[in-house]
């Protein structure tokens, strides 16, 4: 029995294959929970530690910074000093800085172990997605790629439910510290199993370093300001003018470089550009669906932060039978045609929530929709992962992995501070009526994203996808 799986330097048998593939998911699913066992957290985390609401904000915020600022660094990185070297580097910061976490006794401690994290973090994501496309080609990379995205998928609410249940049985400190083992467990794996890539010969893109870091930060930190001051602020606008203007000066010198951070060449394609802008869309709907549906269970509701992590499981379990079926549904329709039923599902499902009730049951309100939504994303993460690397040349794999979790963290945070604003001035969150309120403003929002997102999807990646012949390296 053959494999479609090919590695950097040797070839690997299907038990070996589905080892590596482990390493890969494992390593990147430990970080996808730490984005979501801060929401359970939080409230334990200020208790604990006497933190102040702005400290408290940082707490969620240096990672953001960080994460969003490293991740176009990290990722060329891998191409040039080998990318399993890289992804070990990367899990050694992440499981140090859990540890530093789980240890923290002050709040200067806690936030400085946020922003460590961060940087493993912004190390991991992309170079797990470009290990994918380093090992894996033809069918078993679609295949690779749809448990990537059911990760992916899965991350955020199982994030909310295990960090719920360890937060409320044990403490908030647990929920940090199982990383350390999972961390070391991952590094020796990887060590042992994983062959290194090729490494690339030349100058390194210094400017383009520096330049994407502090544009991609400066953007990040002014959305993350902006739920504090207001869209309004100087900071806020001062913050985001100087990264979009880094930003047009990293454009221009990456036209320039020999080896540039970003090749422009990754933006030809309008499938892969296409991908990029939808996923930035629908992740910022996301973040929002996760942030206010939570409060939507625990402040209007009454559930606790377990049993409202219990309330995401309609949509988890969906999502991941959903996502485990791409592959075979793969052969039979587009990938164009997959992303575009998963962003109109979601877009139902996110309509129905936004009108949920106190009227009415939790099943009818909240888990009803939950499926459909969970449905959508099963559809449409490994579609709009898969597009985001399509056709990338080897060497510009790493690249094309960091603008996709680049577009990732960028919509994330931008989409929830813009949900926050729209939501911020409807009712009030000191009645179950209030909250209910500021979560059909901020749901609403989001199926704004997801409708521009599912029109992306229909008049740039379909007709691209349709255009482009089967396996032309762009």
């Amino acid at each position: 029995m053959t494999t479609d799986l090919r590695a950097p330097t040797t070839s690997a048998s299907p038990a070996k294959a589905g080892a590596i593939l482990a390493i890969i998911l494992v390593g990147y699913f430990m970080v996808l929970l730490d984005n979501s066992v801060i929401f359970t957290g939080l409230p334990s985390i200020r208790a604990g530690l006497g933190l102040s609401a702005a400290q408290l904000s940082w707490v969620q915020d240096s990672y953001v910074l960080v994460f969003g600022g490293l991740l176009l660094l990290a990722a060329r990185a891998g191409d040039i000093v080998g990318r399993r070297r890289l992804f070990i580097v990367g899990l050694a910061i992440f499981g140090a800085a859990s540890l530093l976490v789980g240890v923290a006794p002050s709040a200067w401690w806690m936030i400085a172990a946020r922003a460590l994290q961060g940087v493993g973090a912004a190390i991991v994501a992309p170079t797990s997605l470009a290990l994918i496309t380093t090992y894996f080609h033809g069918e078993a990379r679609r295949r690779a790629v749809a448990w990537y995205a059911a990760a992916a998928g899965i991350g955020a609410s199982a994030g909310l439910l295990i960090g719920g249940a360890v937060t409320e049985w044990l403490s908030w400190r647990a929920a940090f510290l199982i990383n350390v083992p999972i961390a070391v467990a991952m590094m020796v794996a990887a060590h042992r199993i994983l062959a290194e890539t090729d490494r690339r010969t030349g100058r390194f893109d210094a400017v383009g370093a520096v330049v994407s870091t502090l544009g991609v930060g400066s953007l990040v930190y002014g959305v993350i300001t902006s739920s504090e001051t207001g869209w309004g602020s100087s900071r806020v606008v001062g913050s985001l003018t100087v990264g979009v203007l880094l930003l047009v000066l990293l454009a221009i010198n990456e036209s320039r470089a020999d080896q540039p951070i970003m090749p422009l060449r990754l933006f030809a394609s309008r499938e892969r550009s296409g991908a990029y802008a939808v996923r930035f869309l629908y992740l910022g709907a996301m973040m929002g669906f996760f942030y206010f549906t939570t409060q939507l269970m625990q402040d209007a509701l009454g559930f606790t932060p377990f049993q409202a992590g219990l309330g995401f499981l309609p949509m988890t379990a969906v999502n991941f039978a959903v996502a485990l079926t791409i592959p075979r549904l793969a052969r039979r329709y587009s990938t164009g045609t997959l992303l575009l039923a998963g962003t109109f599902v979601t877009l139902a499902g996110m309509a129905w929530l936004s009108r949920a009730s106190l009227d009415d049951s939790y099943l009818l309100s909240v888990a009803a929709p939950m499926v459909l939504i969970g449905i959508g994303q099963g559809l449409a993460f490994a579609p709009m992962t898969g597009a985001g690397i399509a056709r990338v040349s080897p060497d510009d794999a790493g690249a094309a992995s960091g603008v996709v979790n680049t577009a990732h963290q960028l919509g994330s945070a931008m989409g929830l501070a813009v949900l926050v604003a729209i939501s911020s001035g409807i009712g009030g969150l000191s009645t179950p009526d209030g909250v209910v309120a500021q979560v059909s403003a901020a749901l609403s929002g989001s199926a704004v994203l997801l409708l521009v997102a599912t029109v992306i999807v229909a008049v740039v990646i379909v007709p691209a996808q349709r255009n482009q012949p089967e396996g032309v390296v762009r």
